[in-house]
């Protein structure tokens, strides 16, 4: 799985599919108010904690899971059906 998992990395890079993929990812996150969400998750830990007792790592270990268990269930299947159709087109 791993070596098909790499195959697929190196074709959606080559192709540009990957950047087209990132940019309708950020599109439909920020319909949907996952940007602002996710902001405002930042903003309440920073205020709680300290403007100045917060590190960058800190905002990461915060936002990742909670940022990942947020994404719309619709936008992942989107994506999914994306990378779908990009590898029938490919004949993969």
């Amino acid at each position: 799985m791993k070596i098909e998992s790499q195959v697929l990395k190196k074709l959606l890079t080559l192709n540009g599919e990957k950047e087209r993929l990132k940019e309708l990812l950020r599109e439909r996150l920020n319909e949907c108010g996952w940007k602002d969400e996710m902001k405002s998750l930042c903003r309440s830990f920073t205020r709680k904690k300290g403007r100045n007792n917060v590190t960058v790592d800190d905002l990461v270990h915060l936002i990742t899971p909670k940022g990942r268990a947020a994404v719309p269930d619709s936008v992942k299947a989107e994506l999914l059906q994306r990378i779908r159709s990009f590898l029938h087109s490919t004949a993969l």
